[in-house]
């Protein structure tokens, strides 16, 4: 073989193998950022604690965690209880069972540490990108004319001004057919639109594409930006400042609702104070949200909705059979459709009261749906939701 030949036998030699060297290098490349991002989300715990279901807990000294990376939360004095919560004028107040987290039957993180969901590398790489790791796919905030995946079955607050709210949701484990689809059941408190928008969510969600799972998990969400570069799920970045050792975000409830069986709910109260949002859960004290980290919602919200949603990622060009709540449609009521009760605001005053004018958002009746429950009760002001995906009217 002459020196051209091999020369040109020397270049397909490369070109057949430089793909699987550079192929190498990038996988050594993503290897090393995803460590490097670890490192830097999970911070030294005193003790860890394994659950049955592989998640870790880690107990973090509570000046040690992950919020105070936040650049605007170099130097911030943390607050270790709100200076109030708000005080009810119902009749209906009640008190609710405590459903404890999954892991509480081990045990609880010691006193002046907060209890961490520990992120493993797989919780990386079923992310869209390192970059993406926390945030969601799409906007998660109805709006009207969107063409989304998402589909919602929602009652809304007229627009006005709001220090916060509080609810009772009835809590499910539904089916859902795709790994990067979810269901929910939340709240979301709102002001700004676009990419000014600023939200604080909370709620319980099955979503197998955060957690590897499909387990029914408290989830907190925040964002400054339209969901765009700020804010993200959970602890997943820095942002939520947590103060309870007893309750962990992201982690799974044990005991959920079954059909015309037992029925669990779950109390949620976030309310605006002096210049944080607040978070209690079960009436634990979770955390809060310092107004630093947003652009309006430090004045208090705009809109507040509460209800269920899901996305829809149309596979085979069909819709999803994803469920939402119960599984089942909102007509057939109690043990058998999924429910809000109990809805309350926050007023300028500190003060819980009833929301006046709510109205109803539905996607798709035939889908998922809502109907409003009966004033005057216990319940409060109440409402069902909830559907199957896709049936004969949904197909």
């Amino acid at each position: 073989m002459g020196m051209a030949g091999f020369t040109v036998a020397l270049m397909m030699i490369w070109v057949i193998i430089s793909p699987c060297v550079n192929g190498k290098e990038f996988s050594n490349h993503k290897e090393i950022e995803v460590e490097r991002l670890l490192k830097r989300l999970n911070k030294h715990a005193l003790i860890s604690i394994k659950c049955e279901d592989g998640d870790i807990i880690d107990c973090v000294p509570i000046h040690s965690q992950l919020a105070f990376d936040h650049p605007l939360l170099k130097n911030h004095n943390i607050k270790m209880r709100p200076s109030f919560i708000p005080e009810s004028t119902s009749t209906y107040t009640k008190n609710y069972t405590n459903d404890t987290q999954a892991w509480h039957k081990n045990e609880i993180c010691p006193e002046n540490t907060v209890s961490i969901r520990r992120i493993k590398k797989e919780d990386i790489l079923r992310s869209r990108s390192i970059e993406n790791f926390g945030k969601k796919m799409t906007p998660g905030i109805r709006l009207y004319g969107s063409s989304s995946i998402h589909e919602y079955a929602i009652m809304r607050a007229k627009k006005g001004k709001y220090f916060g709210t509080q609810f009772v949701v009835n809590i499910w484990k539904p089916k859902v057919q795709e790994p990067n689809e979810f269901s929910l059941a939340q709240t979301w408190l709102s002001s700004g639109v676009g990419a000014k928008l600023n939200t604080i969510e909370v709620g319980v969600q099955v979503y197998p594409g955060i957690s590897g799972d499909k387990n029914l998990r408290l989830f907190v969400f925040w964002t400054a930006d339209g969901y765009g570069k700020t804010g993200c799920y959970n602890i997943d970045c820095p942002g939520f400042v947590q103060t309870s050792n007893r309750i962990t975000v992201g982690r799974a409830y044990k005991s959920v609702s079954k059909y015309e069986g037992v029925q669990h709910v779950l109390p949620i109260l976030i309310w605006k104070d002096v210049d944080s949002w607040w978070l209690q859960v079960d009436k634990e004290v979770v955390g809060y949200w310092p107004d630093k980290i947003f652009s309006s919602l430090g004045k208090g919200a705009t809109d507040i909705d509460w209800g269920g949603e899901i996305v829809n990622e149309k596979t085979g060009g069909k819709h999803t059979s994803t469920e939402m709540g119960s599984g089942h449609f909102a007509k057939e009521g109690f043990k058998k459709a999924s429910y809000f009760k109990n809805l309350m605001i926050v007023d300028k005053s500190n003060t819980l009261i009833e929301p006046q004018g709510l109205y109803s958002d539905v996607t798709n009746e035939n889908c998922y749906s809502i109907k409003k429950g009966r004033n005057g009760t216990a319940w409060g002001i109440s409402f069902f939701y909830g559907g199957p995906g896709r049936n004969a009217k949904c197909p």
